[in-house]
């Protein structure tokens, strides 16, 4: 029996660790890359570690390219857009969970199958709402003459302001925490939003860990949406900047490869500075419902 266990569990570590190589196994490629010099990124025979290290190709990545701009931008709108799907996700989810109102389980229900529909499917709407938003961008109080909020870091962070995902994971936290601590909060006249805000929030870190990760690295990697309604360079995201190295028809790998790096970094750091809280609301998250 103990054997059998043993062979299972190397079994299941080899299993493990080969899917775990062929995953990292394109990072490994572009971090050699960027330091190797031009004429060994496509020798052949592949050469995978470089014969000499140079760091030209990550000064020239951001001496090519207005690149130290470009994660500017990028750290913005993640950030913004961590910050508000924390706030409101959060609030909307303490609603839905702790609060009894009206119409709460059908409005909960549109939400979920809000999270159905493509996001592809949404663009259009989204484009003409933002290019027909009153008084903004130009625009007159019907929303013509002007082009809105379009070309503005606005019409990024509003769209995604207070995710489907960001409210439905939030109350799955929020169930699981007792109502005996919002019943002895309103006896002692607490307001509705200190009980949330003073009360339950400060319980739901793990929760909001787990969100912030995952809504700074849906931010971070964004690319469609901020390629259709950005259309000055200087506001490009770092996933948009990465088409300056291809110029010519031709690709500046090394650069290429040294910029990928930089940008793969960031969330690499979050994660591993919030992996405890990560693990933790993983595990809560999703328990009742």
């Amino acid at each position: 029996m103990k054997k059998d266990q043993n062979l299972k569990k190397l079994l299941f570590y080899t299993i493990s660790s080969a899917i775990a190589v062929v995953m990292v196994m394109p990072f490994i490629w572009s971090l050699l890359t960027s330091i190797k010099p031009d004429a060994e990124i496509f020798k052949i025979p592949l050469q995978w570690l470089p014969s000499t290290i140079t760091f030209d190709h990550y000064i020239e990545a951001f001496e090519s390219v207005p690149f130290g701009r470009y994660l500017f931008n990028s750290f913005y709108l993640a950030i913004m857009g961590v910050l508000f799907n924390l706030l409101f996700g959060s609030m909307s989810g303490y609603a839905f969970a702790k609060l009894k109102f009206k119409g709460r389980n059908v409005i909960f229900a549109v939400l979920l199958a809000a999270m159905m529909i493509p996001g592809v499917v949404v663009m259009i709407p989204q484009y003409i709402v933002l290019n027909n938003m009153p008084l903004m961008g130009g625009n007159d109080i019907l929303g013509q003459g002007g082009h809105g909020l379009l070309n503005n870091f606005w019409a990024v962070i509003l769209p995604g302001a207070a995710g489907s995902f960001a409210v439905f994971f939030m109350r799955q936290f929020f169930l699981t925490l007792p109502d005996e601590y919002m019943e002895s909060a309103r006896i002692d006249g607490c307001s509705e939003f200190r009980i949330y805000w003073n009360l339950y929030l400060p319980l739901t870190k793990p929760a909001l860990a787990t969100l912030g990760i995952f809504t700074f690295q849906a931010g971070w990697n964004s690319f469609l949406w901020p390629l259709i309604v950005l259309n000055d360079r200087s506001l490009y995201t770092v996933q948009i900047g990465l088409q300056a190295f291809t110029f010519d028809k031709q690709t500046a790998y090394g650069p290429m490869m040294a910029a990928t790096v930089v940008i793969i970094l960031p969330v690499i750091a979050i994660f591993m500075y919030l992996q405890k809280y990560f693990i933790e609301g993983a595990n809560f998250s999703g328990i009742k419902s």
